[in-house]
């Protein structure tokens, strides 16, 4: 099943498969649900009615998202490349505890289509694509969407304590298309996870990956994010990125990013 936010003449609905769901529905009643209950909830609330207008980022202002760093191979090489102080993300990489950190509040997150930004103080900036839990009231994988979770890699290779300024800024954060709800953890850990930069209609970089290379499992994240918070109204968590531009790449306004989790697909310009 999945689930789409859209824009209509009377505002903002969701959808349940192409269908809409009722207008006082919102997201955050829906994660109040256990996961297991959570599908046969949405399509008893299904109205029949057609879903239509334009596709927003899956998500409300009530919500937070997360994020992972440094879960896979490829973005700890990165990072110790990138950094002054490289050998703390080895560490992150071998230890216990996941490295976790605020990305955006539900309002500042853009949908598809929606343009993401660089930071005008900023020489080094690049797109992570990123598959993005959505997870329950009670810390519940229910489903997932492809994110983008833009970072200016030069503000963070200076200085570790600078990853707020590094990865939080409008525009830094995109979600969509949709969310698709999942009934098993299994079929996470076999996802396609692509990445394609376009700049004058040609394509610039692209790479792939898949969640079969990820070092941390999906629940660990999930449960050291709900450790010592709560969120009544469900979140997100973005789970690390696994492509990585070469070091002389750095997106450019009017660059088009597209990042694929397994046949969703997520655009966005740049500005």
């Amino acid at each position: 099943m999945d689930l789409s936010l859209h824009q209509t003449p009377t505002g903002q609905r969701w959808a349940a498969d192409g269908f809409f769901l009722p207008v006082e529905l919102t997201l955050s009643q829906m994660l109040t649900q256990p996961a297991k209950e959570l599908a046969r909830f949405i399509h008893a609330q299904a109205t029949g009615e057609p879903a239509e207008g334009p596709l927003l980022a899956p998500i409300e202002p009530s919500q937070e998202v997360w994020a992972s760093g440094v879960t896979y191979l490829r973005s700890r090489q990165a990072r110790e490349a990138e950094s002054i102080t490289g050998d703390i993300y080895q560490r992150v990489y071998e230890a216990e505890r996941p490295e976790l950190f605020y990305k955006a509040a539900g309002w500042r997150v853009v949908g598809p289509g929606a343009p993401i930004h660089v930071r005008g103080d900023s020489r080094w900036n690049v797109p992570e694509p990123e598959l993005t839990l959505l997870l329950n009231a009670h810390g519940e994988i229910c489903g997932f969407c492809a994110g983008n979770d833009v970072s200016s890699r030069d503000i963070e290779g200076e200085n570790p304590l600078y990853l707020p300024q590094a990865k939080v800024y409008n525009g830094s954060c995109a979600l969509g298309p949709y969310l698709r709800l999942t009934f098993s953890l299994g079929e996470l850990y076999d996802l396609d996870i692509k990445l394609a930069i376009l700049r004058d209609g040609q394509i610039l970089f692209q790479g792939a990956t898949g969640t079969t290379a990820m070092k941390r499992a999906f629940p660990e994240l999930a449960a050291y994010l709900f450790r010592e918070l709560s969120f009544p109204a469900g979140a997100f968590l973005m789970t690390g990125t696994g492509i990585v531009p070469p070091d002389t790449f750095s997106l450019q306004p009017g660059d088009l990013v597209q990042v694929i989790v397994d046949d969703l697909l997520l655009e966005n310009p740049t500005v």
